[in-house]
């Protein structure tokens, strides 16, 4: 013990990694005794006792629990606003490190006795033991008879600046202990001389030096991580003999967490890496996302899918419990949740208990809203994903969480020491590397601009008194730092042009380093980061792998004319292809059959679906609105036919129906289903309060005692409400000779007091056709089929009329002759079928059209290049099936 006090010195240096590398240095030196700390952390030893700095947790928990009850005057009416704890961190420790007394400077402006205010609510509020600054040196320098006791003699390293808080210690230092500001080749500052510290100095490295410039920000990182990746390979240089760095990195970071992916390689983020690349983080991310922004259905999934693994209510539910949401409601509110689940039963959950209290809890929990960030977040989170959502309840106001998440970092798990290093240029200066790479020398981002603090404008206090170290000339320094430090190599890197393709100007650091390497984006890297990289740089090489092949195979026969397997040709009767002939049909199914073979497969073989908008509709599509109508005619026609039938009813009682109609339907749309904002929702509803008394008032033929039924299911569909059907919904219907059966919902039939007519109606909110249709290509099946579902079930003896109503214009469009029809559309069936079945899954005319919502999966601008290249050929292998896009 004796002996290790003896040797005991004091090693002072600036930031993370240069106190871990001088910490391994001592270690692998068996330097027993050496102390390395900052300067911080220097005056608090010698403090002694129970003193401790103020670390920016600490000071931000503080400032958020005084700032609702501390008046502040003039900064009153922003106290409470977003961003304003940052804000004011950030000045108190600037105004600390200038060594600024603000309540002695509190009469000179308004502004500065509001922040003097806010500190005295601060040091209130904080530990006793914890110590601005200026205390700290106070009450080291008290002690300082202990100086040589406690540090021994003390050795400043890698340092070019000191705040001017310090710097009265730093001088009383030197009368008690021998003080050696070790500065290399760096520049030390003036204020230094009258110190009596010892300076020594050592010549400047001379390293080879070259700039380059690079397409994008993007491209800068790729060419990073390549230079990286060749210094490792050739033998050259050791992991820890390499350093990547910039001014400001977090243009950087996410360019660099994907590619060291990509790569395989140990790159360590000497600054931290966001939480919200990692699960924990996103788990955070997501129960802020729905207390900021409201429960939803797509942000409970993405709740559930990162918790459920965690200790909490979520990992009680069964595995597969959100089969249970019905997949088009958006459930964005508490209502809507419990509506859902005051109907789920037991049986409805995948293990067959009910589960629905617990799923209850969590959504009351959610309920609540940020106000309740904290007791939401013991009650959902655990472990790691706990702590990180208590350290940004701690870091800013809960009504922005999902902000503070993002600007939240932690360390990224690798040894800075044996790592090739990602890092601020600040960290490089302080601790140099043998092989440097820069990046980022654009004109205003290196040097930064110089800007004014948020809460203290310069009028109040000059910036250079507030921030007597500004970034600007931080910035200047650490280059010139970084170049005088570096032993082997510095590649000095810019961007040509940012994400957005503007131009980028140098930055003025580059003047001295002459003309710049042009790297092109498509060059041939002289060595490949990753496989990916390889394989990019040797395209004769790349055209050997199976991907390539099958992709170059594809891409060369979508632009043939001719059909080939990657048109759609598939072998003869594929299992797949008769199975799903073999289901029963729809008209839509069978339409698209018909119309677009190729999308019949996709939807029903391979289960394509379209991509779901994250974003709520500005509007109703089409067929949102011709839901949106029948959802109301069937509701009015029940509510009509249980108060004495649609027939008798007159236009008020009618108008009176739809309304009350339309009122319970717009309840359960926005309960299940996504609305357009609420001026447009309204508009919407009018319009189809209108739409429904036309089709209801529309003065055609009237059957004698007639009954109107509305949804009509048939074919095996369960029947959408209780109301009364005109025949068992689960009986078959077959089209003879076809070998399809089909089912469907008639929209309305009328039927005869005697049961001798009907008419089959179907409704369409579209525009009217120019010209009286019967098949309309193919995309008119639903009257001519479900005229015969109503004879198939009801008996040949009824006589059937079917037509389409279009109660926009208040037209109805007769079927001329259903039967006929019937074996037009039995034909053109029979050769589609026949078709599909010998493997033609081809395009049609409404493939890649303007309401293909499959068209994702085809070539880009397909209906403009790819489909009017391949119909002609696609048309004539059809044959006869292709006829019925001519037929009217």
């Amino acid at each position: 013990m004796i002996a290790i006090m003896s040797n005991r010195r004091t090693t002072v240096a600036h930031g993370r990694l240069a106190m871990r590398e001088l910490r391994l240095d001592a270690a692998r030196h068996r330097r027993h005794g050496r102390q390395i700390m900052s300067f911080e952390q220097l005056a608090v030893r010698l403090a002694g006792g129970f003193a401790r700095p103020i670390d920016d947790e600490s000071l931000r928990t503080a400032i958020q629990a005084v700032l609702p009850n501390t008046p502040l005057g003039e900064l009153e009416s922003i106290k409470l606003l977003p961003g304003m704890v940052d804000a004011s961190a950030d000045t108190l420790h600037k105004a600390w490190r200038a060594g600024i007394d603000l309540a002695c400077r509190a009469h000179e402006h308004p502004r500065l006795d509001s922040i003097a205010r806010l500190e005295a609510a601060v040091l209130a509020q904080l530990p006793s033991g914890m110590m601005r600054p200026c205390d700290l040196v106070a009450a080291a320098c008290q002690r300082l008879d202990h100086a040589k006791a406690v540090l021994g003699p003390v050795e400043i390293v890698g340092i070019t600046e000191l705040s001017p808080c310090w710097r009265p210690l730093l001088h009383a230092l030197t009368g008690y202990t021998p003080v050696t500001w070790t500065a290399g080749p760096r520049p030390t500052p003036p204020w230094l001389e009258a110190t009596g510290v010892i300076v020594t100095r050592d010549a400047p490295q001379a390293p080879a030096v070259r700039a380059e410039s690079a397409a994008t920000a993007y491209h800068e990182a790729i060419e990073a991580i390549r230079w990286a990746r060749a210094l490792l390979a050739s033998g050259e240089a050791e992991p820890a003999d390499i350093a990547i760095a910039a001014a400001s990195t977090a243009d950087y970071d996410d360019h660099f967490l994907s590619l060291r992916a990509d790569a395989n390689l140990d790159l360590h983020f000497i600054h931290g890496i966001k939480v919200t690349t990692t699960r924990e983080g996103q788990a955070a991310a997501a129960l802020a996302d729905i207390l900021v922004r409201g429960l939803s259905q797509s942000r409970m999934r993405r709740l559930a899918a990162l918790c459920g693994s965690e200790a909490g209510p979520f990992q009680t539910l069964p595995v597969g419990w959100l089969r249970i949401l019905p997949t088009d409601a958006p459930l964005a509110s508490v209502s809507a949740w419990t509506r859902l689940l005051g109907r789920l039963t037991a049986a409805d959950w995948p293990d067959e208990q009910d589960h629905t209290p617990t799923l209850r809890g969590i959504v009351e929990l959610l309920g609540k809203g940020h106000s309740a960030a904290e007791e939401i977040g013991a009650a959902l989170l655990s472990g790691r994903a706990l702590a990180i959502w208590r350290k940004a309840l701690l870091a800013g106001p809960t009504g922005s969480l999902d902000t503070t998440l993002e600007n939240l970092k932690q360390d990224d798990g690798l040894e800075a020491c044996v790592s090739v290093a990602w890092m601020p240029a600040s960290a490089l200066a302080a601790s140099p590397r043998r092989f440097v790479r820069l990046i980022g020398l654009n004109s205003s981002r290196w040097p930064r601009s110089i800007s004014e603090d948020r809460l203290i404008s310069d009028h109040v206090i000059p910036t250079a008194e507030l921030d007597p170290l500004p970034v600007a000339a931080a910035d200047r320094r650490d280059f010139e730092t970084i170049l005088a430090t570096t032993e082997r190599q510095v590649v000095l890197s810019r961007a040509r042009r940012d994400s957005e393709g503007r131009l980028l100007g140098r930055s003025s650091l580059l003047g001295a380093y002459g003309e710049e390497n042009y790297v092109r984006r498509n060059a041939v890297p002289a060595h490949a980061f990753s496989e990916t990289d390889r394989l990019m740089a040797r395209p004769q090489e790349f055209a050997g792998e199976p991907q390539a092949v099958a992709a170059t195979a594809c891409w060369r026969n979508w632009h043939r004319k001719e059909i080939t397997p990657h048109d759609g040709l598939v072998r003869a009767d594929h299992p797949l292809l008769l199975a799903i002939l073999d289901r029963t049909q729809s008209a839509s199914s069978l339409r698209l059959l018909l119309r677009s073979p190729l999308g019949f497969v996709w939807r029903y073989a391979m289960r394509l679906r379209m991509p779901e908008s994250g974003a709520d509709p500005l509007v109703l599509d089409a067929l949102g609105m011709g839901d949106l109508v029948h959802m109301t005619l069937d509701l009015a026609l029940q509510k009509l036919e249980a108060a004495g039938g649609l027939a008798k009813a007159d236009e008020a009682q009618i108008a009176a129906t739809v309304q009350e109609a339309a009122r319970e339907v717009a309840g359960v749309w926005e309960s299940e289903r996504a609305v357009p904002p609420e001026v447009i929702w309204r508009r919407t509803l009018d319009d189809a309060r209108v739409l429904t008394s036309r089709a209801l008032t529309y003065g055609d033929e009237r059957l004698p005692d007639a009954r109107s039924y509305g949804e009509v299911a048939f074919g095996g569909l369960e029947p959408k409400s209780d109301a009364d059907s005109p025949w068992d919904s689960k009986i078959p219907v077959e089209i003879p000779g076809a070998g399809f059966r089909i089912n469907g919902y008639i929209d309305r039939l009328d039927l005869s007091g005697d049961g001798k007519r009907a008419l089959v109606r179907d409704y369409k909110t579209g525009r009217l056709p120019r010209e009286d249709i019967s098949l309309d290509g193919g995309r008119e099946l639903q009257r001519c089929l479900y005229a015969f579902a109503v004879k198939a079930l009801l008996g040949s003896e009824v006589s059937i009329s079917a037509s389409l109503l279009f109660p926009r214009e208040q037209v109805d469009l007769q079927l001329a002759d259903p039967e006929a029809t019937l074996l037009e559309i039995t034909s053109y069936l029979q050769a589609a079928r026949a078709n599909l079945t010998a493997g033609y899954a081809l395009i049609g005319p409404d493939t890649g059209g303007t309401y293909d919502d499959l068209a994702f999966a085809l070539p880009a601008n397909a209906g403009a290049t790819y489909c009017k290249r391949k119909l002609p050929a696609a048309t004539e292998m059809f044959g006869d099936a292709a006829q019925v896009w001519e037929a009217q």
